[in-house]
């Protein structure tokens, strides 16, 4: 809402995953008096997200993971990413009680552990 309030006449807001949540609330008329749209954006097209996928399972895009908290600790999770206090992925045990237990393919994942413990504080 604030930023179809504050874009100035004739400009665009672009949206992109709904990470502060999925139903927007706003005055529409300061959309439609002002010529102003809004769009909607992803990452990257079916086969660029298709090749980035690739990428992933190839090994050529590791995802390094920096911590993993427990689902009581997700507050101390959002502060740290808030405050850039991490490198890499941070994780969420949600309905987990230890890391690993989502993993399908162990092998591919060992072959990789180096790349994903990169920038972990302690080895897991």
């Amino acid at each position: 809402g604030a930023s179809v309030y504050v874009t100035r006449k004739g400009g665009t807001i672009v949206t992109c995953a709904s990470t502060s949540g999925y139903q927007h609330t706003y005055d529409n008329r300061y959309l439609w008096m002002s010529l102003k749209r809004i769009i909607g954006s992803h990452f990257a097209n079916y086969r660029e997200a298709w090749e980035a996928n690739r990428l992933i399972a190839k090994g050529k895009i590791p995802p390094p993971l920096s911590k993993t908290y427990p689902l009581e600790e997700t507050g101390q999770a959002a502060h740290d990413v808030q405050r850039n206090l991490h490198q890499g992925k941070v994780g969420i045990l949600a309905l987990a009680p230890q890391e690993g237990l989502g993993i399908r393919n162990q092998e591919k994942r060992a072959q990789h552990i180096d790349a994903i413990n990169r920038f972990r504080e302690t080895d897991k």
